[in-house]
């Protein structure tokens, strides 16, 4: 059966959608505000769209409508359009922080229409094969509903995982929160230290090609991405604040010059992060340097690594540690930045005497302490913007960041596919070695 499917909001994931499901047969009714109106009518053409002025026009004729809108907006534009929802059909929404979301549907939407939020785990310029799916099936008022939009979904090619509203919002806190925090703030620390790091000689090697490609990559992208995830979701504070906690003790001890406490303290986190990595001997690592080493922005050709604390890799398992995160048991619903920080943050500490060179480095060689100053002061300053709820301090500090580094997007953002790429085909090569043994 050929549904119709309408999507409000034609940001870069509405647009996928849009495309995507016009593309493979479904009929799509699409709109955003109306000063875009114009534009996406001349730039979306196909038999299968039609661009149209309004979410009510979109809504009434819709079987599945998707809300495809900032979550800092979600509950307005649902206000607005979601009483003209379609009698009997279906409603969904793909804010990355689903509780929100579905406070606004439940206030929202008349009781004939079922509620069946989506998440797609990744960006929208990765390939959506393969890639986790969340589909929260929230109410179903016809026994078919959550049938309907697996069918639908089906295109993608995705990895579908049917999930809680509550179990998402945890899961996504988990694999993102963290994540995100720690690009950003290298970010931040690298423009405040007026510093392109692929220039910078100090700045090379395969751990490092891996954070300056995924900051750059982040800072490419929409600031209220991050923005929703990081604010409207309680269990993201918690995450931040600890975030935050971790490179601050972690650089006190450095600076104190206490090795045997901060040797105990990243032990204690690699024990209980890692504990199913040193149990297995069938585990390979998730990535390996030489992986790494192709995807550089510098024009360097010393490859080696050189002196380095990480202190924003290592404060990575610490938060884990002290936030009692597994990373892998979240892996069905992991994103592709998930699976490069856990990928690295393995690396560092799974490879024989990399952690205790760290470690070593941190507390004998002061080359990076003002880098990892920065670096603090910038956690410490996204935390405050997410503990406060503060969307305008967040889109400032994001913003002027991304402005520092925009002249290397379009290079950077190629890389960044490229490696997101050959990582994804490097794991699931490894993942079937290890189902073969």
């Amino acid at each position: 059966m050929t549904y119709t499917v309408g999507i409000i909001g034609l940001g870069a994931m509405g647009r996928l959608y849009a495309e995507k499901l016009s593309s493979n047969g479904f009929h799509v009714l699409a709109c955003d505000t109306l000063e875009n109106y114009d534009r996406f009518k001349s730039e979306l053409q196909g038999p299968n769209i039609e661009i149209l002025k309004d979410g009510h026009l979109v809504t009434r004729r819709s079987d599945y409508t998707i809300y495809s809108v900032e979550a800092s907006n979600i509950e307005a534009v649902v206000a607005k359009y979601g009483p003209s929802a379609k009698m009997g059909s279906i409603v969904g929404g793909q804010t990355s922080c689903k509780a929100p979301e579905i406070d606004a549907f439940e206030k929202y939407l008349p009781a004939d229409v079922s509620i069946i939020p989506i998440h797609s785990m990744h960006g929208p310029s990765v390939s959506t094969v393969g890639q986790p799916l969340a589909i929260v099936p929230h109410r179903l008022v016809a026994k078919d509903s959550l049938e309907i939009v697996k069918e639908i979904l089906d295109c993608f090619k995705s990895r579908l995982v049917i999930i809680s509203a509550k179990e998402h919002d945890k899961i996504a806190a988990d694999v993102q929160a963290a994540t995100h925090m720690a690009f950003l703030s290298m970010g931040t620390a690298w423009m405040n230290n007026k510093q392109y790091p692929w220039v910078n000689s100090r700045l090379c090697g395969g751990l490092e090609n891996a954070k300056i490609n995924i900051a750059l990559r982040i800072y490419s992208n929409s600031w209220h991405v991050y923005a929703g995830l990081a604010i409207t979701n309680p269990q993201a504070h918690v995450q931040t604040v600890s975030y935050a906690k971790s490179v601050t003790d972690l650089l006190k001890l450095m600076i104190s010059n206490k090795h045997e406490e901060l040797r105990e303290r990243l032990y204690a986190a690699k024990r209980f992060v890692f504990q199913k990595v040193i149990d297995d001997p069938r585990h390979s690592l998730l990535l390996s340097d030489d992986l790494l080493g192709r995807f550089s922005l510098s024009n360097e050709t010393d490859d080696h690594p050189k002196q380095n604390s990480h202190l924003s890799i290592l404060a990575i398992a610490d938060c884990w540690y002290h936030m009692k995160i597994i990373p892998y048991d979240h892996m069905i619903c992991s994103t592709p930045l998930f699976r490069i920080l856990l990928g690295i943050t393995e690396f560092l500490f799974m490879t024989p005497n990399l952690l205790d060179n760290c470690i070593a480095d941190s507390l004998s060689s002061y080359e990076y302490r003002g880098d990892d100053v920065e670096f603090v002061v910038a956690a410490r300053s996204w935390s405050e913007a997410v503990q406060h709820g503060d969307f305008e301090a967040y889109r400032l500090m994001f913003e002027e960041t991304q402005k520092f580094f925009k002249h290397m997007f379009p290079e950077a953002s190629k890389i960044g596919n490229e490696m997101i790429k050959a990582i994804n085909e490097y794991t699931a090569e490894q993942q079937n070695v290890v189902a073969d043994k």
